[in-house]
């Protein structure tokens, strides 16, 4: 009887396990996640869900103007930058449309719509010298922080959608405003 009761309590006891290291290691939060580029540790995450849009304005470090991308999340984790949107022309900036894009002048700023551009991840330094990145998020672009507040000046950072488990979510940063 002893013997049966022992083998209970060790049966649940590891059923118990297999359920808190299933929840703990199975990726399942969609996240837009900030990894150090040379550790591969993450930095910060922002929990997002398919056809979420985020910008990133950052300003530019000769014309000391924003320039905002503008990208949404697609249903194989991918990011499409969709709008990029600046103020002035020069050194790094379109000047005019490409082949299946729009081009418009909008209220002080040059819009450049359907984009198109895909990428699976993309590589981000944030600015050490100029350093006012941001990151905007929500429905209405009603969320908005620094860089900074998250991530070390002047440091590159890579960007994907992927799926973190609660242990990588727990050791990460989310970024929240």
């Amino acid at each position: 009887m002893k013997r049966k009761k022992y083998m209970n309590t060790l049966i649940i006891i590891i059923v118990f396990l297999v359920i808190m290291l299933t929840v703990l290691f199975i990726p399942f939060r969609k996240s837009l996640v900030f990894y150090e580029r040379n550790t591969g540790q993450i930095a910060a995450y922002l929990p997002v869900k398919e056809g979420d849009t985020f910008q990133i304005i950052f300003t530019h470090s000769i014309h000391l103007s924003d320039v905002i991308e503008k990208y949404r999340i697609l249903p194989d984790d991918t990011m499409e930058e969709y709008e990029f949107v600046f103020e002035e022309f020069g050194i790094g900036m379109p000047s005019n449309a490409e082949t299946g894009q729009t081009f418009e002048y909008k209220d002080g700023k040059y819009h450049i719509k359907d984009v198109g551009n895909v990428f699976p991840s993309m590589m981000i330094r944030n600015g050490k010298t100029v350093s006012k990145h941001r990151l905007v998020w929500g429905e209405n672009e009603e969320h908005i922080v620094k860089f900074n507040d998250y991530l070390k000046p002047g440091e590159i950072y890579k960007v994907q959608v992927d799926h973190l488990s609660l242990w990588q979510s727990v050791k990460g940063v989310e970024i929240r405003d």
